[in-house]
């Protein structure tokens, strides 16, 4: 890692020759394979995009011009060019952000990791620096393939199209790939821009045989020139974002860092809004990461840096017990289909897929579209499930509202990744969908508390067909069921008062675990007991509206506690108030959850110890609340 140690910042790279470039790059490359299979990470991604930030570096001058990242995962090279160069921290508490971040650097601008969002601030910070007469800045924003299929960037662009004079630049990482193979149009007329790069290799090859066997060469130049000739009847490379009136540059190698360079100085002097269309390689120089037709590589926990293989294997996740049970419920009604936003295998729905094509939408990045779809398949007699990450469902509130609960169409919203997920940091924690549920008129919110409450809730989900309903579920390993001794109603009774002297009606506390906090609940509830508290702790499995078998047995609790992994403002806690409140029902409720903060990163135990959502943290105030 010599070579690299000596960049301190971009303006260390100025000066390399393009043999020291090169060397560079395979540092940087083996540094990436070697250090994130021991700390986990965003590997595939960032290994295709050596060259092109070396380029990006080598012709702009950050910080004062501006780089922006869009998602921000293909941001670990960068962060070696400005002077990071310890991998070894990534991700763990008080380590480097899988993400840019403004604490770590003044190179790190957007730290938000939700795609398609870096072509607005691109142009809102062209437009303020030109409007503070700053116009020798310039703006970078590179934006991957899979993010160009987000509505946001089309309404951006529509903007920028009015602006052509702005010193801004759009970098397109073209790998065909988000998580997944990109889809739609988009993908397909990108596809086309990389087949004219295509032709034009095979018309310069077939040039070269006509100097050296004429007849046979002028064969294959006449052939080759007529195919390009054709293709270029059919698609102008520049044809459409010239339209938009931006000018294209491309599509270059963007493993050439020479070409790259080019390309980007042209764009740079031009003086107005520029296109350059780089085709990347997602993993390259990482075999087992360009050999993957699944991409496991997008993300990866602990490897081996030779096989590529996984050093940790986990139990079977939440995941995959929604996965297996969505395949059973295809295979019992031909009415579900599955929706989801570029997230098809993360969700768990390469399996459905794979048995029922026909009936999979992948809509790409673009989550408020996936739920008016679903709203519209509603209508027409089929049950939609729509699967995002929780954090995702953010995107698309404004459709849950008002396309799908405002007209009662029967769709189920499958949440992953909800509660804290710890180590991609704060714009990947699920904890806002308790509360951005809770105030939709109509909905159903299942928190399964283990694999088996998964399988039972989606199956339960799918049967409501007059408005939509959520089955929200954390990131990780499922974990060993927890088995109720006995319903009341519509609750589970996780711990009862059976086994504790004292008559049954003296209840000093009701404790609910909402969905995977339900253990937490448990160890609580022991802790407690072991200082002669009465407690008993109960699962309402489905949380949205509060049953009223919960009102029933709070009205002869002492107090109500609700453990809960999302905010504390408008959550579980607040709905159980509110609803005991209605029902005349005086007894205090203490809720536990989350503070209303952004959370850094750190492993999920880590951030659950830090914000006091742990059994000691939670046991400790319930025994002074209860005196």
């Amino acid at each position: 890692m010599a070579l690299m140690r000596t960049i301190t910042g971009p303006s260390d790279l100025k000066g390399l020759t393009q043999g020291q470039v090169s060397a560079l790059a395979e540092e940087i490359r083996a540094y990436l394979i070697s250090s994130v299979s021991q700390t986990g990470g965003h590997l595939g991604p960032n290994l295709g995009v050596v060259e092109l930030t070396i380029a990006l570096h080598r012709v702009f001058d950050s910080p004062r011009d501006t780089l922006l990242f869009d998602t921000g995962h293909i941001s670990y090279v960068h962060k070696l060019l400005t002077g990071r160069h310890d991998l070894s921290t990534l991700r763990k508490q008080g380590g480097l952000s899988g993400y840019p971040s403004r604490a770590e650097s003044d190179h790190d601008v957007v730290e938000n990791s939700h795609a398609s969002s870096s072509l607005s601030w691109a142009i809102g910070i062209a437009t303020g620096r030109k409007l503070r007469g700053e116009t020798d800045r310039h703006t970078v924003a590179v934006i991957g393939d899979g993010a160009l299929t987000g509505g946001m960037v089309w309404e951006a662009l529509n903007n920028i199209a009015d602006q052509p004079d702005l010193p801004l630049i759009i970098v397109i990482n073209d790998n065909e790939r988000s998580y997944a193979p990109t889809r739609g149009g988009m993908a397909e007329y990108l596809a086309s821009l990389r087949a004219t790069q295509e032709y034009e290799h095979m018309l310069s090859w077939g040039k070269r045989q006509l100097s050296r066997t004429p007849v046979v060469g002028r064969q294959v130049y006449e052939a080759l020139h007529g195919v390009k000739k054709g293709l270029k009847d059919i698609v102008s490379p520049q044809g459409m974002f010239e339209d938009l009136g931006l000018k294209y540059l491309g599509p270059v190698d963007g493993h050439d860092v020479e070409a790259m360079e080019t390309a980007l100085r042209r764009a740079h002097d031009f003086g107005g809004v520029v296109l350059v269309h780089a085709i990347t390689e997602k993993g390259h120089g990482y075999d087992p990461a360009t050999a993957d037709e699944v991409d496991r590589f997008h993300a990866v926990g602990k490897i081996n840096p030779e096989t590529g293989l996984p050093l940790e294997v986990s139990g079977r996740s939440w995941t995959d017990e929604f996965s297996d049970e969505l395949v059973r419920l295809g295979r019992e009604r031909d009415d579900i289909v599955a929706l989801t936003a570029a997230m098809l295998i993360p969700v768990g729905l390469q399996p459905f897929a794979e048995r029922y094509p026909e009936r999979v939408f992948d809509v790409g990045i673009a989550e408020q579209h996936a739920v008016a779809m679903a709203s519209g398949l509603s209508f027409t007699g089929m049950h939609p499930v729509v699967c995002v990450y929780a954090t995702f469902l953010n995107r698309a509130f404004d459709q849950l509202l008002m396309d799908c609960a405002l007209h009662r169409q029967g769709v189920t919203f499958v949440l992953d990744r909800a509660g804290i997920t710890g180590t991609d940091g704060a714009s990947h924690n699920g904890m806002w969908d308790l509360t951005l549920t809770g105030i939709v008129p109509g909905i159903r919110v299942a928190a399964p508390r283990d694999g088996q409450q998964v399988a039972l809730a989606l199956r339960e989900s799918v049967d409501i067909d007059d408005g939509p309903s959520v089955v929200r579920f954390p990131k990780g390993s499922a974990g060993a069921p927890i088995e109720a001794v006995r319903q009341v109603g519509t609750l589970d009774v996780l711990r009862d008062l059976d086994d504790q002297d004292g008559p049954e009606s003296d209840l000093e506390l009701l404790l609910v675990g909402v969905g995977s906090m339900a253990g937490t609940a448990l160890e609580v509830a022991d802790k407690l007991r072991a200082e002669g508290r009465r407690v008993m702790v109960v699962d309402p499995r489905w949380v949205l509206p509060v049953s009223p078998d919960l009102v029933d047995l709070a009205r002869g609790a002492g107090r109500v506690a609700v453990i809960e992994d999302n905010i504390v403002g408008g959550g579980i806690a607040s709905a159980v108030s509110q609803t005991l409140a209605a029902a005349e029902v005086d007894v205090p409720v203490h809720g536990y959850g989350i503070p209303q903060e952004f959370l850094d990163h750190g492993s999920r135990e880590q951030v659950l110890d830090r914000i006091g959502l742990t059994p000691d943290a939670v046991a400790t105030s319930l025994s002074a609340r209860l005196g």
